[in-house]
């Protein structure tokens, strides 16, 4: 073995450095080339033992790190030429650990995250950083953004083909402004949607971009949903709840996915919209059970009252808005004369 493997080496060494790729990856690469090299695992599968030099090189560690900052002497043995693991996802979770060297700060965060807690459980299925980001072909993130809704639909298959049918996935590939699963569900520190925790965020998390009024003029929507859901029995019922401690899913008003959907939101005038007129009744429902057909007349949604909208509620408002000043105002009026009455007659 020796003697076929040192001339290799020497061989490789004195051959000029691939393209975009630092010569000390030279001996390395240099075996790892060969497609058809495998190494055969106790569980029957073969692990791959090839490195493309090409998305190496064009890779965002290609030119930055040396090979054996990641592979270790406790992932591979070159000595003896075996491995120690079984299969090939304890090769995937031995490597795991060598990320948080560089990335630290992102590691901790997977610390507080849905994968990390089910991984922790003894579920190795449970996505860690080569599943998401790739080994030898790393990319920087969201480059594209496409390329992370591609990426999670890997595990989540099911959800992703229910978010391509949605207003946002139709458009996800040609629109950049539409989100993708990242920017509801965040990356590293990703929250179990089982929970009820994602749920009280959702007019958080739908506001960073239903409250840009630039963006959303683009589209002919208002800008203004999130402060009209806050002003009503749901928003308000929903903040008194922040910060209570209660069991997983519980809580005491609808927030925007309950009524709009999750992953398969669509416009409001689609036919297949559960906040389409004539699916009202139905959507609320899930939690007013017995809802008459009349009673999503009783909600606003996210209309401001005027004087053709609601015009009884905009004039009780209107009385308010001026009854409450003068109310306030007179009264502070007759202390103030009451006191300086007080005060001359003295």
């Amino acid at each position: 073995m020796k003697r076929t493997v040192i001339p290799l080496l020497l061989a490789f060494a004195a051959a000029p450095a691939r393209a975009g790729i630092p010569a000390e990856q030279e001996d390395c690469l240099g075996c790892h080339s060969d497609p058809d090299q495998t190494f055969a695992l106790p569980s029957g599968e073969k692990l791959s033992l090839f490195v493309d030099q090409e998305a190496f090189a064009a890779s965002v560690h290609g030119q930055s790190l040396r090979c054996t900052e990641c592979h270790t002497d406790k992932t591979s043995d070159h000595a003896t030429g075996e491995l120690k693991f079984k299969n090939r996802r304890e090769v995937t979770v031995a490597h795991y650990e060598q990320c948080k060297g560089c990335h630290f700060a992102n590691y901790t965060k997977t610390l507080d995250g849905v994968h990390f807690a089910v991984m922790a459980k003894g579920n190795q299925k449970a996505a860690l950083c080569v599943d998401c980001h790739g080994a030898h072909d790393i990319k920087r993130p969201g480059q594209p953004r496409t390329r992370t809704s591609k990426m999670c639909a890997g595990c989540h298959a099911e959800e992703a083909a229910i978010f391509a049918k949605s207003v946002h996935g139709r458009a996800v590939d040609s629109n950049d402004d539409v989100p993708v699963c990242t920017d509801c569900h965040r990356a590293h520190d990703t929250t179990d949607p089982r929970h009820g925790a994602l749920a009280s965020r959702t007019p958080e998390i739908c506001g960073r971009c239903h409250t840009d009024e630039k963006l959303m003029s683009k589209y002919g929507l208002s800008h203004r949903v999130v402060d009209t859901y806050l002003a009503d029995f749901h928003g308000m019922a929903a903040t008194l709840q922040k910060g209570e401690k209660r069991g997983p899913g519980v809580r005491l008003a609808a927030v925007c996915t309950d009524c709009h959907g999750v992953h398969d939101i669509q416009k409001t005038d689609d036919p297949s919209s559960t906040v389409m007129a004539a699916n009202l009744q139905k959507t609320c429902a899930g939690c007013h059970q017995g809802a008459s057909a009349s009673f999503p007349k009783a909600w606003l949604s996210h209309y401001e009252p005027t004087p053709e909208k609601a015009p009884i509620v905009w004039a009780v408002q209107l009385f308010y808005k001026l009854m409450i000043p003068f109310m306030v105002g007179g009264l502070t009026l007759q202390i103030a004369l009451h006191l300086w009455r007080v005060v001359v007659n003295r």
